[in-house]
């Protein structure tokens, strides 16, 4: 049976852990510690909508959201802020997670231990052509460009605020990095050497597809963080403790 989309998965739970938390706080005793009906509701809500989360297998950064949720949206309506400031949050939050309910691919930033050993699998002399899916805020790309001059890098990223920010970097910079807002499902990786992708599990097997059907022979395949189920990587340098910090690479 196809799997729901995550945004849909997110409203069902959030609803169902609302009506069981009803049902729970009718049943606590007048005496329970925490004397509020609201906050009672509220953390009862957050702890079943987490469980239900985990039985769903949402990624890991589902139930902690989850969780927080109605709490946090009951603590911030006691501040008694202006309407006009949540309207600017959710604005502000909408730049930088601008596709993430449809592609399942959060804001993730790598790090310098990423670029290095990145950086270890580039030719030194001859020219090659590099492009980072997902560029967030450009760090990979402004830091191997000063490595390797000799190398064409480009970035495509879909959120409007990371592409701006990463856009007046370069040109602070004076930068030749090309930073385009594009979805990479739409590129032709035939045109890269390198291809290089900080994205999610949910994201890897669409985008391990377009690698194999497009990329050229010889070509270098780099995901941080996350493999994929149908071929064994060439290369697998863990940067620290836990998968979360791997490097994988195939050459295709």
């Amino acid at each position: 049976m196809k799997r729901l989309p995550v945004g849909l998965q997110s409203l069902i739970i959030q609803c169902t852990a609302l009506l069981l938390a009803g049902l729970a706080v009718r049943l606590l005793p007048p005496d329970f510690p925490i004397a509020s009906p609201l906050w009672q509701l509220a953390l009862a809500q957050g702890a079943l909508a987490c469980v239900l989360s985990l039985s769903w297998r949402q990624p890991a950064w589902w139930p902690p959201l989850h969780a927080a949720f109605l709490p946090s949206v009951l603590f911030t309506l006691q501040w008694n802020a202006p309407a006009w400031l949540y309207l600017a949050a959710f604005l502000l939050l909408l730049l930088f997670f601008w596709s993430t309910a449809r592609t399942r691919v959060p804001l993730y930033l790598s790090d310098r231990k990423a670029w290095h050993a990145v950086a270890a699998w580039l030719p030194e002399q001859q020219g090659f052509s590099f492009i980072d899916l997902g560029s967030g805020l450009g760090g990979v790309l402004f830091d191997l460009e000063k490595r390797f001059p000799q190398g064409r890098f480009v970035g495509t990223e879909l959120a409007p605020a990371p592409w701006l920010i990463s856009r007046v970097r370069a040109w602070l910079q004076g930068s030749r990095v090309r930073l385009m807002r594009r979805d990479y499902a739409a590129l032709n990786l035939a045109d890269f050497d390198v291809v290089f992708a900080f994205l999610s599990p949910a994201a890897m097997p669409a985008l391990w597809q377009q690698a194999q059907a497009q990329m050229r022979k010889g070509g270098l395949f780099i995901s941080l963080s996350f493999s994929v189920e149908e071929r064994e990587p060439d290369h697998v340098v863990p940067l620290a403790e836990g998968e979360r910090h791997t490097l994988y690479a195939w050459r295709m």
